[in-house]
């Protein structure tokens, strides 16, 4: 059986995405970081991703405690993880093609990214699925206080090609564990996090825990930047919170921000106080839309390679609605051929 406010939670987390992608393939003219603006744009894009992989991750340890409830059978691990990593590293590479920086756009053809993360996350599902609620409450702290030990293996000092880019397999794989987007330290925190809240639907004394747990680190991470005159957040460079990499503040803060957002989805649902149940839809797609918009986004940022930028109302115009357009596209494709997608496809496979 689905849930509404999970889907509402997904179709939130694919939309955020498609914002702020757009928004780096599109930035206005004339906008420094500094402006509201482009405030608006990075805080939307900084809880986008934490969304998108902590939902992910509720989904592949649900799909996990289900086909493992008896064991870690051999054939069953081969039949419901090897689909999954494959057709996830294959959407990487396509994405990674769709996007590509020789054409405009932001990635080498080989570049690790957010769907190799949870390629990775599918291959450890099995045993995840096996843990407590309070042991993956332990795995994610420790995954998320990996950035103390990582010293200079994170690439605090990789600008954004570097960090797409390897020269060989060994830089590769450190892309892909410890400095690409979307390394594997920390990001599988929050796909650990998605496992937690699936363990949590009938403990809400641990989703209490997470929330107060990231209020005193939010507090903490406000005092800190107070006292050494640091910026609060920053999508990379000297910050308290920054995304690229992603430091311990900004883990422990966003699993915060997702558990709010769970809380008041779910909430929101209970009481039926607003009806968003038109979202859905698209939290059904998030594999789908994800892929397909980095094609609408590789055609803009090719086009755009011999334009002036965009003023700020168009940008913004066509930033918007490119995100909302997936909203009555993905109605229109649940309504009418709801067995063409790559999820539809993950479990044809898979089954």
């Amino acid at each position: 059986m689905r849930l509404g406010h999970i889907d509402q939670m997904k179709a939130i987390a694919i939309l955020c995405m498609v914002e702020v992608h757009t928004a780096a393939i599109l930035p206005p003219e004339g906008i420094s970081v500094g402006h509201p603006a482009a405030f608006v744009a990075a805080a939307f894009g900084g809880m986008a991703a934490p969304l998108f992989v902590t939902v992910s991750g509720w989904g592949m340890h649900r799909g996990a405690k289900k086909r493992f409830a008896d064991g870690l059978a051999s054939r069953a691990w081969v039949d419901w993880v090897l689909p999954r990593v494959v057709v996830l590293t294959a959407c990487q590479l396509l994405v990674n093609v769709l996007l590509a920086a020789e054409r405009g756009g932001r990635f080498e053809w080989h570049t690790p990214g957010v769907l190799t993360l949870l390629a990775i996350a599918a291959l450890l599902a099995p045993l995840i699925a096996r843990l407590s609620a309070q042991s993956l409450a332990v795995l994610f702290t420790l995954f998320a206080i990996t950035p103390l030990i990582g010293g200079e293996y994170t690439g605090s000092e990789l600008t954004w090609f570097e960090r797409v880019d390897a020269a060989g397999a060994s830089e590769w794989f450190e892309r892909l564990f410890v400095n690409g987007t979307y390394p594997v330290l920390p990001w599988l925190a929050l796909s650990t996090l998605g496992a937690l809240l699936a363990e949590s639907e009938d403990k809400p004394e641990y989703r209490r825990f997470i929330l107060v747990g990231g209020a005193g680190v939010l507090v903490a991470s406000i005092i800190v930047s107070v006292r050494t005159g640091t910026a609060w957040a920053l999508t990379e460079g000297d910050a308290i919170l920054t995304f690229f990499p992603a430091s311990i503040f900004f883990v422990f803060i966003t699993a915060m921000f997702v558990f709010i957002a769970h809380e008041v989805l779910l909430l929101n649902q209970q009481r039926g106080r607003l009806n968003l149940a038109f979202l859905e839809a698209s939290g059904r797609l998030t594999l789908t839309i994800y892929v397909l918009h980095f094609a609408v986004l590789g055609l803009a940022a090719n086009y755009m390679l011999d334009q002036p930028r965009l003023a700020l109302i168009p940008a913004f115009a066509v930033t918007f609605a490119h995100t909302l357009a997936w909203i009555p596209l993905a109605i229109l494709h649940q309504k009418h051929c709801p067995n063409l997608s790559l999820e539809a496809l993950l479990r044809r496979i898979s089954s």
